[in-house]
């Protein structure tokens, strides 16, 4: 399939107005189901209080939990895949496709537990409108949160991406002639760099520790579409743990304990859409996703 069809088939469409490692030995829970060992899951973020809930509600099932935080989204992956965690949370199927296939690896989807929408935020501008041609935009530079960032500039009317834009789209791929510049930054920089810049797409994770408010929300785009599915965020694990009912057990607590989905909903600033599809129409997405990526290489 050629780039430009491959595209216009991937395209997302967008609305306005609305994403300490341990050691290198095995924890001994991973495979093994045996409920009672701890389940080590990464997360980015673990200071948000519904963890806590989470813990808790693992812990009257009879599931010792210990969340592992990481500052940077290149961790989780490599940490799990080397047996340091059980689990993993804090990935959508898109991201978890590219690290998949660029690192050789088989991670695989167990549960999903939310669509988080993608912002431009600013405390220099008021509204899109205000921000004059010319200025800089901020963007996260990993690929898939890229690509959906700059899908989200193309929405606010600051771009145009070649070809429509993709989930693929990089920098490289803005036209000229676009009415602001793009410079892509580390992702849990983008918010702190906002000072820095006219705007910043700023992932989920890292807007409410920042202190940002949905005043200095511009634009983003539609987590409720359908086309967002490749952006459901998931549970991971090892390919060999991907029936393990402890973890399968543990995806449950998360969807149906209602003051952990009331926590996640609170940390999110109410922007979360909580969904609960089922794994094999997640492994279909990853797999989906893998070979779009492998086509473009």
């Amino acid at each position: 399939m050629s780039r430009k069809s491959l595209a216009a088939a991937l395209a997302i469409p967008l609305v306005l107005l609305l994403s300490a490692c341990a050691s290198g030995a095995a924890s001994p829970s991973a495979g093994t189901g045996d409920a009672s060992a701890p389940v080590r899951i990464g997360v980015v973020g673990a200071g948000d209080p519904y963890w806590e809930t989470y813990k808790e509600a693992a812990a009257a099932a009879g599931i010792t939990v210990d969340i592992v935080n990481f500052d940077a989204y290149d961790q989780p992956n490599p940490a799990l895949s080397a047996g340091e965690l059980d689990l993993n949370q804090f990935q959508h199927i898109i991201y978890l496709a590219t690290y998949n296939v660029k690192a050789g690896d088989d991670l695989v989807p167990v549960g999903a537990t939310a669509i988080y929408p993608l912002g431009l935020y600013s405390t220099k501008y008021a509204k899109v409108a205000d921000i004059p041609a010319g200025e800089t935009i901020a963007v996260p530079n990993d690929e898939s949160n890229q690509a959906r960032a700059l899908l989200v500039l193309q929405s606010a009317g600051l771009i145009t991406l070649k070809d429509g834009g993709s989930i693929f789209s990089a920098v490289a791929d803005i036209e000229p002639g676009s009415k602001v510049k793009v410079e892509a930054v580390a992702a849990d920089f983008t918010a702190s760099s906002l000072p820095d810049f006219a705007g910043a797409v700023v992932n989920n994770d890292f807007v409410k520790k920042s202190g940002l408010t949905k005043d200095q929300l511009l634009a983003q785009d539609d987590p409720t579409n359908a086309s967002a599915f490749p952006y459901v965020n998931i549970f991971a694990a090892k390919a060999k743990d991907a029936d393990n009912p402890t973890y399968a057990k543990l995806v449950q607590i998360y969807q149906q304990t209602k003051a952990v989905q009331d926590g996640v909903k609170e940390a999110s600033g109410d922007t979360a859409v909580l969904v609960t599809t089922p794994v094999s129409d997640l492994v279909a997405s990853l797999k989906k996703t893998e070979d779009d990526i492998r086509t473009q290489q």
